[in-house]
C-alpha cells in the first residue's frame, strides 16, 4: 500500500511540475490569492445547499450564548466570502477575519444579502494571530472549512480562546482524515502533497479532533458525519461547539 501511494503521489509530482515550479519562484500564491474568492463563490453555494440542515442544525442555539444586552457578539474566523451569514440569527454583532483581502468585495456582497445581521468590521489577518481581537471581548467565535490549511491549529485555538468571554463558545464545521485503511484515506494521502497548492494551504489529512480535545474547552460536543457532498475526498466532517 505505501509503495503504490508513493508511486502515485511521484506520477502526481511530475504532472504537476508547472505549479511546484511557479511556487518555488514566489508566483502561485500570488495567483492562488486573487483567484481562490472566486472558485470558493462558487464552491460555497453548493456546499450551502447539501449542508444547509447541517448548519441550521449547528448554529441554532447561537442566541443562547449572548451577552447581557442579548445582542449576540460574533468572530468569524477564515471569514471567505461570508457563507455562513445568512445562518445567524437576527441582530447579531459580526466582525470576520481572513488573511486574503481579496475576499473584501464578496464579503460586501454578502452583508447587503444578509439585512438582519449587524456587521462591525473586516479584519485582514491570519487566525494565529488576531491582535486586533481585545481579550475576552466576544460571545462565539465561528470557523468552517479553515482548520484544513491553517499553518498551526493549536495557536489558532489559543487566540479563540484568548477573544472569547468567560462561558462563550467555538463552533467548528470542518472536514478531516477518512479512516484508516479505507479507500477515501489511500486517495486523501495520495493527493494530499498537491491538495495545499491547488485550495489555498488545504489538506485532506489532518485529525483536527485532536486538538479540539487536546485545546482544553470545558465542554466540547464533537459529532463526526459522512457529510453529503459531492467531492468524495472532503466527506469525512467534524461539526459542533466548544465552551472556554
Amino acid at each position: 500500500m505505501e509503495l503504490t501511494i508513493f508511486i502515485l503521489r511521484l506520477a502526481i509530482y511530475i504532472l504537476a511540475f508547472p505549479i511546484y515550479l511557479l511556487n518555488f519562484l514566489g508566483l502561485w500564491s500570488r495567483i492562488c490569492k486573487k483567484c481562490f474568492p472566486y472558485f470558493l463563490a462558487r464552491f460555497t453555494v453548493m456546499y450551502n445547499e447539501q449542508m444547509a440542515s447541517k448548519k441550521r442544525e449547528l448554529f441554532g442555539n447561537l442566541q443562547e450564548f449572548a451577552g447581557p444586552s442579548g445582542k449576540l457578539s460574533l468572530l468569524e474566523v477564515g471569514c471567505g466570502t461570508g457563507a455562513n451569514f445568512r445562518f445567524y440569527p437576527p441582530g447579531c454583532r459580526v466582525t470576520c477575519i481572513d488573511p486574503n483581502p481579496n475576499f473584501e468585495k464578496f464579503l460586501i456582497k454578502s452583508i447587503a444579502e444578509n439585512r438582519h445581521l449587524q456587521f462591525e468590521r473586516f479584519v485582514i489577518a491570519a487566525g494565529e494571530n488576531m491582535h486586533q481581537v481585545a481579550d475576552g471581548s466576544v460571545d462565539v467565535v465561528v470557523c468552517t472549512l479553515v482548520l484544513c490549511s491553517v499553518k498551526n491549529q493549536e495557536q489558532i485555538l489559543r487566540e479563540v480562546c484568548r477573544v472569547l468571554r468567560p462561558g462563550g463558545a467555538f463552533y467548528f464545521m470542518e472536514h478531516v482524515a477518512a479512516e484508516r485503511s479505507t479507500w477515501n484515506s489511500f486517495w486523501q494521502q495520495v493527493l494530499d502533497p498537491v491538495w495545499p497548492l491547488l485550495f489555498d494551504g488545504c489538506s485532506l489529512t489532518r485529525e483536527s479532533w485532536k486538538t479540539l480535545e487536546r485545546a482544553g474547552f470545558s465542554k466540547l460536543k464533537l459529532q463526526h458525519i459522512q457529510a453529503p457532498l459531492s467531492w468524495e475526498m472532503v466527506r469525512p466532517h467534524i461539526y459542533g461547539y466548544a465552551v472556554k
